[in-house]
């Protein structure tokens, strides 16, 4: 039978409580989803081998990082390494049996750095908003966790954007502190600050109303397996699989948005290994001119590329997350209460 947790409402926790449940979330999610997208990666570069300077998204199943390659056909890093497979299985057993276990978490610890406190920032804010606008409008409203959902993302992805292009500089030019500093005040200088958030917008555009349909349809979905269930409160399981029905809805809804994002990273990471031809004054295309673009060359489909990958990858990713946060939130709840009582 699975355990029963509390029901969502953050009443009887703190956010710092949150902030470790998120945090826990996090890395497990990582730890699981991870190895999807290094075996991934390892299949693209037998393919097509990765020249340097060659851009590549990284997932950990929290954010995606641009990766840049450093030294051509001499690099030594984790998705140069020499490999023949011939499927996503035999990728698995082969990278496990002749490198370790520990290379289907290559590249993951750098990533860490940005993903957990990006994710702490947005499930605590969404556990916030949710409650703080249940007080104020009325707990049983829909559209409170669609509106909590989006704004919470779009403080996390204001917080972490430019500590993401940050991170991307000093990867794709392999600057110290002191360099990276004297480049940045150069950017600032030349172009405001704003610059800091170039690639702010496509993010904001996919992440935000994931978010808010991801939010929306998660409390839906709970509720409606709760009451089939009969259940007072959310369980383990009810969490996981509301998760991860709630976010495969809204990975297709916001398919197109993805591939556009995708396309201006890429873009970006072009941009910054590459400066001198990045410098002249062209700037980069609009979201909507990039849509038109894709369209134009590969149809309606091209907007869509890579459904069933990134439904694969999203899936599990919410139901683990989802889950594991809700049982620390339930862990915490319990906790506080066994301490109230010792208390009396």
């Amino acid at each position: 039978m699975a355990e029963k947790l509390a029901p969502s409402p953050g009443g009887g926790i703190t956010p710092l409580q949150q902030m470790l449940a998120s945090g826990t979330g996090a890395i497990l999610t990582s730890l699981f989803v991870t190895p999807l997208d290094v075996v991934k990666i390892r299949l693209q570069a037998q393919r097509t081998p990765f020249s340097k300077g060659k851009c590549f998204l990284y997932c950990n199943g929290l954010m995606d990082h641009l990766y840049v390659c450093q030294n051509g056909s001499s690099c030594t890093a984790w998705y140069k390494a020499p490999g023949h497979f011939t499927g996503t299985l035999d990728a698995f057993v082969k990278i496990t049996r002749n490198e370790g276990i520990r290379s289907l978490w290559s590249g993951l610890p750098p990533t860490l750095v940005m993903a957990v406190p990006a994710t702490v920032i947005y499930f605590t804010t969404y556990d916030q908003l949710r409650d703080y606008l249940r007080t104020r409008v009325g707990s049983w409203n829909h559209y409170i966790p669609l509106l909590a959902g989006a704004l919470a993302r779009l403080g996390a992805v204001t917080v972490i954007s430019p500590l993401e292009l940050i991170r991307t500089k000093m990867q794709s030019r392999q600057l110290s502190y002191r360099e990276l500093r004297v480049c940045i005040q150069s950017a600032v200088a030349q172009d405001g600050w704003l610059s800091l958030w170039r690639g702010w917008g496509p993010t904001v555009l996919r992440d935000v109303p994931f978010s808010a349909l991801y939010w929306f349809n998660y409390e839906l979905v709970r509720s409606w397996l709760c009451r089939q269930a009969w259940l007072d409160g959310s369980t383990f399981t009810v969490s996981f699989a509301s998760g991860a029905i709630s976010g495969t809805v809204a990975a297709v809804l916001t398919l197109p948005f993805d591939v556009v994002k995708t396309h201006r990273q890429i873009e970006l990471g072009n941009s910054e290994v590459h400066p001198v031809t990045a410098s002249r004054p062209s700037k980069p295309s609009s979201t909507w001119l990039l849509m038109q673009r894709i369209r134009a060359e590969s149809g309606t489909r091209g907007l869509f590329a890579g459904f069933l990958p990134r439904v694969i990858k999203v899936a599990p990713a919410c139901a683990i997350m989802i889950s594991t946060y809700e049982f620390g939130k339930s862990f915490f709840q319990k906790l506080n209460q066994e301490q109230q009582l010792r208390g009396l």
